[in-house]
Order: structure tokens, then C-alpha cells, then sequence
């Protein structure tokens, strides 16, 4: 019996599974960047897209759309997060990021507790709209 010599390799199957790789891939990485709290921003015409960071500190203080408060993307009790707020410097930079569909009143005793605490280097998180 005599071998059938090869003169090239077939590499489209190879091809066709790295595509599918690179495919799961850059959807899981989408997922992992976008975070885990789903915030539906409200829209406002003076929206900035950068912060300025200056090399401070910077918090994220989230309200999602059931009233939940997330310190730092961790799930928190008000009574937590009053907690937290008060171990935060005045130089610390916070950034609110507030559900549309949130409650007003969350938003508002968020903020005035900030206030309270002289914490005033407050960002309001929105999406830029035309």
C-alpha cells in the first residue's frame, strides 16, 4: 500500500474555530467593561464624556432603577453607605449615577447627606444628548 503524498493543508477549518473564539472573546470582554449595574443615564445637553481626574480619588455612587444604592459597584443599605460616605476626604472625587427611572427622594437624600458631610466634589453622571 503506498501513501498519498500532501501538498497543502486545508486551513479554513482552523480559521473558522478561531473566529469563533475571537467572537466569545470580545462579547465576554464587552460584558466585563461595562460593569455589573445596569443605570439607564437621563440625557442632558451640557454632559461632559471625560471627568477630570486630577490623581484624586475617585467613588462611584450608584441608584439603580429599584432604589438600590451601590458604593464602589458593591450592593449597600443606605445605612452602609452613610458608613462609607463618612470615612470619604472632602478632596475625594464622587461620581452619582442615578437611574432615570429612580426614585427622585433617593436621589435627593443621597445628595444631601453628601452635603451634610461637606462632601462637595460631586459629579452627576448623564448622557450627552444632542
Amino acid at each position: 500500500m503506498r501513501l498519498k503524498k500532501i501538498d497543502s493543508i486545508n486551513v479554513l477549518p482552523f480559521i473558522d474555530i478561531m473566529l469563533v473564539l475571537l467572537a466569545i472573546v470580545l462579547t465576554t470582554a464587552t460584558f466585563i467593561a461595562q460593569g455589573t449595574i445596569r443605570v439607564a443615564l437621563p440625557d442632558a445637553k451640557n454632559a461632559h464624556s471625560e471627568l477630570p481626574h486630577n490623581g484624586q480619588k475617585r467613588i462611584e455612587i450608584a441608584i439603580n432603577e429599584n432604589g438600590e444604592f451601590f458604593f464602589n459597584q458593591e450592593l449597600v443599605n443606605f445605612y452602609t453607605l452613610l458608613t462609607r460616605i463618612d470615612a470619604l476626604n472632602p478632596s475625594d472625587m464622587i461620581v452619582v449615577r442615578a437611574d432615570r427611572s429612580s426614585r427622585f427622594e433617593d436621589f435627593l437624600k443621597l445628595v444631601d447627606e453628601l452635603k451634610t458631610r461637606n462632601l462637595e466634589n460631586v459629579s452627576i453622571a448623564a448622557i450627552k444628548s444632542d
